[in-house]
């Protein structure tokens, strides 16, 4: 994180914990025994250290509760300039979408090094299965194994682990910036304009297929809008359009409002005959889903299930 900014994109790394080398150090990271921003210090293994992204960032609220490894910190105290250097040219980020970016990079990314480096367990009960391919694992597997020659050259590993941490975590940032941000901006016009395809405003209409449920969730909560947003609509391809129930969550497949009861598992002809709708394709058994060949089969598909008991 620290290369990739303008004033540390030159700099030397010094492997040590001298105490009398540290001191002639611009920067010091994950050694040393002190926090200090303004002296530019940052570990975090001195016994007396709790600090949060939430401690450190309060405007940020108080979900941030696992405890901040030296890359949280960095990422703290330097998040917002990383983020800006790397938005595209010419284009730097409005105040809300950097807010935003940074959470979602902290939450994707970072909080899973703070964790694992802090050795807090993913839950409280024993997981069911290990997850044993994550980045901080293939971090590890750079080390020599125990058993083998111990002759490899540590700083050269040093900038193998760098590089392929730098991967992962540049592909996240883009990630959020190329792809997650510019489907938020479409959630979001879509929820300005719902009253304009439906009276209700329960409904939403999108012109193509992408990921919408964790930006649905996370507008509705801004803007107050609670559980109001029961289907969206949109093209999945020519001649073929999609309405899909909102879940109560993101990952779950219960629906605030499924689609009318007397559709589940029922198709095509016999579908349009069930419904009066033309043009009907399917309703999936469980209510969550169905299609239709048009827009305005599938808005009448909505607007009936909007209607049914």
């Amino acid at each position: 994180m620290l290369r990739r900014l303008p004033e540390y994109k030159d700099a030397e790394i010094v492997r040590t914990r001298d105490l009398e080398k540290l001191k002639s150090c611009d920067i010091v990271v994950d050694v040393g025994a002190e926090f200090d921003h303004q002296k530019k210090r940052y570990d975090h293994h001195q016994r007396e250290f709790n600090e949060t992204l939430s401690s450190l960032r309060p405007e940020l609220g108080d979900k941030y509760k696992i405890k901040l490894s030296s890359a949280g910190l960095i990422y703290a105290k330097y998040g917002e300039n990383l983020l800006q250097e790397l938005a595209p040219k010419g284009h730097p980020f409005s105040p809300e979408d950097l807010r935003i970016i940074y959470k979602k990079v902290y939450e994707h990314i970072v909080e899973e090094m703070d964790a694992i480096d802090n050795g807090v367990p993913m839950t409280d009960e024993e997981p069911r299965y290990k997850i044993r391919t994550h980045l901080s694992a293939r971090v590890h597997r750079l080390n020599p194994e125990w058993n083998s020659e111990q002759n490899s050259d540590v700083s050269e590993l040093f900038e193998k682990a760098i590089a392929l941490v730098s991967e992962e975590f540049l592909y996240t940032v883009n990630y959020f910036i190329s792809v997650w941000l510019p489907a938020r901006d479409y959630v979001k016009s879509a929820i300005e304009e719902r009253l304009e395809v439906h009276e209700s405003g329960q409904i939403l209409e999108f012109k193509e297929r992408f990921p919408w449920k964790e930006h649905l969730f996370d507008l509705e909560e801004e803007l107050g809008l609670g559980n109001e947003i029961k289907y969206v609509i949109f093209m999945d391809k020519p001649n073929s359009w999609r309405i899909q129930a909102v879940p109560v969550k993101p990952t779950s497949f219960v629906t605030r409002k499924p689609l009318n009861k007397k559709w589940w598992g029922v198709r095509d002809d016999q579908l349009s005959e069930t419904s009066g709708i033309e043009g009907c394709i399917f309703c999936h058994s469980t209510g969550f889903i169905g299609g239709n060949t048009s827009r305005k089969g599938a808005l009448a598909m909505a607007v009936d299930s909007l209607n049914a008991v």
